[in-house]
């Protein structure tokens, strides 16, 4: 591995990540685009998914996040985020394995994503004690995460 096409690689993930948070995709997707051909990243093509997403693009984005799977299949965000946008387009048995796989994997530090997602599938389809499960248990893993609160609060009206 060439360790200095490593760290540039890097440094342009970082740079289009801020592009990313301030609105300026195409800046983004350009960049993200350069780190993939320094050194293929699944952080890259996940962000580069994000990104597409954030365009509207959703098939784009959804293959984007199939290309970090193929080079990491341990990388938990990928998994999420295809759950996630099958979820905006209405696709919730379809996002559901993406989801289960997304709290499988080993590499990932935000499983409280994923058990959101599966929590807002389990609303929409009015099986609220497994939704309420599920927000309940992204608000364990991470107690500041104000949409799972949102979320619940929302069950609790429903089945009151």
């Amino acid at each position: 591995m060439d360790i200095a096409n490593h760290q540039a690689a890097w440094d342009l993930l970082k740079e289009a990540y801020q592009y990313q948070m301030g609105g300026e995709y195409e800046m983004a997707v350009e960049l993200y685009k350069r780190s993939l051909q320094l050194h293929p990243t699944a952080e890259a093509y996940t962000f580069l998914g994000w990104t597409y997403h954030y365009q509207g693009k959703l098939e784009e984005a959804i293959e984007e996040c199939k290309k970090a799977i193929q080079l990491d299949p341990e990388f938990g965000n990928p998994y999420n985020d295809i759950g996630a946008y099958l979820i905006e387009s209405g696709q919730y048995d379809e996002a559901l394995p993406w989801l289960e796989r997304a709290l499988q994997s080993r590499r990932y530090e935000s499983y409280h994503y994923p058990h959101y997602n599966l929590g807002r599938i389990y609303m929409a389809k009015e099986m609220y004690s497994k939704a309420r499960r599920h927000f309940e248990t992204a608000l364990r893993l991470c107690p500041d995460y104000l949409l799972a609160r949102q979320a619940l609060e929302e069950v609790r009206r429903k089945t009151q």
